[in-house]
C-alpha cells in the first residue's frame, strides 16, 4: 500500500475510549499525536456506555469532570439483583472516596466527542475520522508507522510509536503478529431498547429467574436491556419468532407484552454481542503497544471494559510520555506498561470468568422453580456493609490509575 505520508510522534489506531483518552493525555504532554478512527462518527448503539467512579476520577484529575456532567447522563448509585421474587442491593457506590461516587451512564458517542473536543484544543493533536488502519509499517524489525485507507485512498502515518486501540476484533494486533490467549465465555447477550414509562422505577440491575437472566439499565426515557443467553443460542431464539421473544422479555421485565410491540417490531431491533474473554501474551513489540480491548477483551460482567481501557491509557500516558517526548523510548518502557496493567487485567478477567462459570451459566441451565439465592448475595443481603466490597471492585477496579501533573485542561 502506498500513498501520501504523514509524520508524527505517536499514531493511535482506534478512536474508542482507550485511544481517545491516550491521545488527549499525549497532546496534553506536548507530544504530536494522530488518532485514526475508522468510522466517520461515533454514532453506534449498544456500545459500552458506563463510566465508572475511577474513570470519573481521572476526568476530575484532568479538570474536566464538571463539564462532562453537563452532558445528558444518568447516575447509578447502587446496583440490585432480583432472584425470583427477592430483590437484593449488591453494590452501593455512595461511600467510595472519589469526586463522583456513582456510575454514570452516558452515550459513548457523547463521551468520545467530548474527549476529542478537549484534545483538539491542542495544536499537536489530529484526529482522522473515516481512517481505517489496515497494516503496520515494519523496518529493521521495528514498527515505524501505520498504513490506512482515508478518504477512499491509501495513506501512511510514520511514527516513533504506534498504539493499537482498535477493539476486541483488532486487525492491527493480528498484523503485528501478537499471540492471543483465549479464555472462553459461555454466554452471549442480546441488547435492545425499551421505552420507559412514567410508572416505571429507575432501578438499574439484573434479574436471575430459573434459567433466565435479564439486565436493564436506566437511561432516562428508555431502558437499555440485555437478555443473557447461552453461547451460540441467538439463532435458535430468532427462529422461535419475535412474538415468543417479546413474551419472554415481558415476563422478565414484568411488563405488559403490548408495550413491546413498538420497541421490538422484529429482530432488527436486537443487537447480539458475542462475548469473548481473551488477552495478549505480550502487549507490545518494538515500536508498538496494544491497550484496551485490543490487549484484553473483557466480558460484560460488571460493565468494566471501558474502565479497564481508560486505566490502560492513563498508565501508558504516565509511563511513556516522558521518554517519548525526549526521543528515548525503549522496549523496556513498553514492557513497563504491560507489567503495570497485567495484574489488574488478569484479576478482573478471573473474577469475570468465575461469575460466568459459577453464577451465570448455572442459572441458565437451571430448571423452572429452582431459584435460589447464591451465597455471595445471601451474605450481602444479611450484612449490608458488605455492599462496599462489590462497589469497590466494580467502581474502582484493581489498581486504579491517577493522572500525573501536567497542563490544566479545564479552560
Amino acid at each position: 500500500m502506498t500513498g501520501p505520508a504523514i509524520r508524527t510522534t505517536c499514531c493511535i489506531a482506534g478512536g474508542g475510549p482507550a485511544g481517545m483518552m491516550l491521545g488527549l493525555l499525549f497532546a496534553r504532554a506536548g507530544i504530536d499525536v494522530v488518532v485514526m478512527e475508522k468510522h466517520d462518527d461515533f454514532l453506534r448503539d449498544f456500545r459500552g456506555d458506563t463510566l465508572h467512579p475511577s474513570t470519573l476520577q481521572v476526568l476530575d484529575e484532568l479538570g474536566l469532570l464538571n463539564e462532562l456532567l453537563t452532558l445528558p447522563h444518568q447516575k447509578v448509585e447502587e446496583i440490585s439483583a432480583e432472584i425470583g421474587d427477592e430483590l437484593v442491593t449488591v453494590a452501593d457506590f455512595r461511600r467510595l472516596p472519589v469526586a463522583c461516587p456513582a456510575i454514570v451512564l452516558m452515550p459513548q458517542w457523547d463521551f468520545l466527542d467530548f474527549l476529542r473536543r478537549k484534545a483538539e484544543a491542542y495544536p499537536n493533536f489530529r484526529c482522522l475520522m473515516g481512517c481505517d488502519a489496515r497494516d503496520i509499517v515494519l523496518r529493521d524489525g521495528r514498527v515505524r508507522g501505520v498504513e490506512a485507507i482515508h478518504d477512499g485512498g491509501p495513506i501512511t502515518v510514520e511514527a516513533d510509536l504506534v498504539i493499537v486501540a482498535d477493539g476486541r476484533r483488532s486487525r492491527m494486533r493480528e498484523a503485528a503478529g501478537l499471540e492471543v490467549e483465549t479464555l472462553g465465555a459461555p454466554i452471549d447477550v442480546m441488547w435492545f431498547r425499551v421505552a420507559r414509562l412514567p410508572t416505571d422505577t429507575s432501578a438499574t440491575g439484573g434479574r436471575f429467574d430459573a434459567g433466565r437472566i435479564f439486565v436493564r439499565l436506566y437511561r432516562g426515557d428508555y431502558w437499555q436491556c440485555g437478555y443473557v443467553i447461552a453461547k451460540g443460542k441467538a439463532e435458535a431464539i430468532e427462529a422461535g419468532g419475535i412474538d415468543a421473544f417479546r413474551r419472554e422479555i415481558a415476563s422478565l421485565g414484568r411488563w405488559d407484552v403490548g408495550r413491546l410491540q413498538a420497541d421490538l417490531p422484529d429482530f432488527e431491533a436486537v443487537s447480539v454481542l458475542s462475548v469473548a474473554v481473551d488477552r495478549l501474551r505480550q502487549w507490545w513489540r518494538p515500536g508498538l503497544l496494544c491497550i484496551g480491548d485490543a490487549a484484553h477483551a473483557m466480558s460484560p460482567v460488571g460493565g468494566v471494559g471501558i474502565n479497564l481501557a481508560i486505566q490502560d491509557a492513563v498508565a501508558a500516558g504516565n509511563i511513556l510520555a516522558g521518554p517519548l517526548k525526549a526521543g528515548e523510548l525503549g522496549d523496556h518502557d513498553l514492557a513497563a506498561v504491560q507489567r503495570r496493567r497485567n495484574f489488574p487485567t488478569k484479576l478482573t478477567q478471573a473474577a469475570q470468568i468465575f461469575a460466568q462459570d459459577r453464577i451465570l451459566a448455572p442459572t441458565l441451565r437451571r430448571g423452572t422453580g429452582q431459584n435460589r439465592l447464591p451465597l455471595p448475595l445471601w451474605l450481602v443481603r444479611r450484612y449490608p456493609v458488605l455492599r462496599r466490597i462489590p462497589a469497590r471492585l466494580i467502581g474502582m477496579g484493581v489498581r486504579p490509575e491517577h493522572v500525573r501533573s501536567g497542563s490544566d485542561l479545564s479552560g
